[in-house]
């Protein structure tokens, strides 16, 4: 990771910064890069994040992940699209205009943190300690994508989450399996039959209310959704996977609009060669959780701990832990930033920019939006097909290449708008608190 920072601060300054730093944190390095070209000009905050989520199964990757791999218009490797593509995209972005124009019509800062895939634990902390330097009048967050590649999009909602450990303990040590074995409680059991009463027989979360607080669309809202271009069998074949979900709503809506419960990993009992004829005295799962507007995660922790308890075997022990956080963004498209940005993304792409919403979480944004108290503009060039977080991630080059297109017009465009064009009724830019 510091080599990661280093590298990055580098290459930023290479692109045209006149300033770059590795910023320390309680965790990974953070990059903060700046080219001040006149105070009295617009100041736009770029945040990506130079950190990736781990390459196995690395048997899978076609080459090897940190090594980019170029083919059929193609840029595979970790990272190409989530999220150092979207960053080198700026950085390009910045060098092509300076070498056509000289200066640009903007103010620009970069932030670039070292701990998104972890949950940004320590990036509010960032903004806190050097609000001052980070200081715009809008941010733009790159890590986002569209529907496909003829469809420009901008996101304007991204679903929260809230990531759990749940520990089963039946046992004080490991029993032996012909001794013990139809006498007592097996805790991999017992964590199997919860799990399972995660959800009913339709697919919605059966914890009671789960879904009290969620902002149901209307049917107008449905219907413009509906109107996205989706190719629902190709989305399944990307992943190899089999559609399921919560039963009255389509494949987009499950994705991007409703809450979810997903077990993300399972341990327990002995997992070497051979055989260890054992009953475990403990198991253990990974839980997370997608939120919506207006869930709120500590109250959504506090009922699904409270359910999970009270469906445990008497005598059991459960342990509940809150690994990580993050609140549901929702940002108005009629602010001027926002729509400056759509005008830009329908020149480029030659087609009309489509408000979307996406099943992801970035708690950075709502970091941004209320720490600095800027809109923000969530342009990303991704593609449903890139593999984020998978083997053989990858980026659409033609996708980067107009990204860098946009990024460079859409400078322009705000430095035409200036401070007061972009300044917007100062609720439009962060995101609507839970009510």
């Amino acid at each position: 990771m510091r080599r990661s920072a280093e590298f990055l601060r580098q290459a930023a300054l290479d692109a045209g910064f006149t300033v770059a730093e590795v910023w320390e944190t309680a965790g990974h390095p953070a990059v903060f890069a700046e080219r001040i070209e006149d105070p009295l000009l617009p100041t736009v905050l770029v945040y990506g994040h130079h950190d990736v989520q781990p390459v196995d199964p690395v048997e899978e990757w076609e080459k090897a992940p940190f090594e980019a791999l170029e083919r059929d218009g193609l840029l595979l490797g970790r990272g190409t699209a989530d999220d150092k593509g979207h960053l080198v995209m700026h950085l390009e972005a910045l060098r092509g205009f300076l070498q056509a124009r000289g200066r640009l019509p903007i103010n620009l800062k970069l932030i670039a943190e070292g701990e998104e895939e972890d949950g940004s634990e320590h990036f509010q902390a960032l903004l806190v300690e050097h609000r001052d330097r980070l200081q715009a009048d809008v941010g733009v967050i790159s890590d986002t994508g569209m529907p496909a590649e003829n469809v420009p999009a901008l996101t304007v909602a991204l679903r929260g989450l809230a990531y759990w450990e749940l520990r089963i303990e039946a046992a004080s040590t490991d029993l032996h399996s012909g001794v013990y074995g139809g006498t007592v409680l097996n805790p991999i059991t017992v964590l199997a039959q919860m799990l399972a009463e995660l959800h009913d027989g339709h697919g919605r979360v059966a914890v009671p209310g789960f879904y009290d607080d969620v902002q149901e669309l209307s049917a107008a809202e449905r219907r413009e959704m509906a109107a996205i271009p989706f190719d629902e069998a190709g989305f399944a074949a990307e992943g190899g996977a089999v559609l399921g979900g919560e039963a009255g709503y389509s494949t987009m809506e499950r994705r991007t609009v409703r809450p979810t419960m997903e077990i993300c990993g399972i341990w327990g009992g002995y997992q070497g060669e051979g055989s260890k004829t054992v009953i475990p005295a403990r198991a253990a799962a990974k839980l997370s959780s997608r939120l919506v507007p207006n869930q709120d995660a500590d109250r959504v922790t506090s009922l699904v701990g409270a359910y999970l308890r009270q469906i445990a075997p008497p005598g059991v022990r459960v342990e509940f832990l809150t690994i990580s956080t993050g609140r549901w963004v929702l940002t108005p498209s009629r602010h001027p930033a926002v729509g400056a940005a759509a005008e830009i993304l329908a020149e480029v792409w030659g087609e009309e920019t489509r408000f979307i919403r996406e099943g992801g979480s970035i708690p950075p944004v709502v970091a941004i939006a209320e720490e600095l108290g800027v809109p923000c503009v969530l342009l990303g060039v991704g593609l449903p097909g890139d593999h984020i977080h998978a083997p053989n991630e990858r980026v659409v080059l033609a996708q980067l290449f107009r990204g860098m297109q946009a990024v460079g017009r859409l400078w322009e465009r705000y430095g035409e708008l200036g401070k007061a064009g972009l300044s917007g009724p100062p609720e439009t830019g962060v995101p609507a608190p839970p009510t």
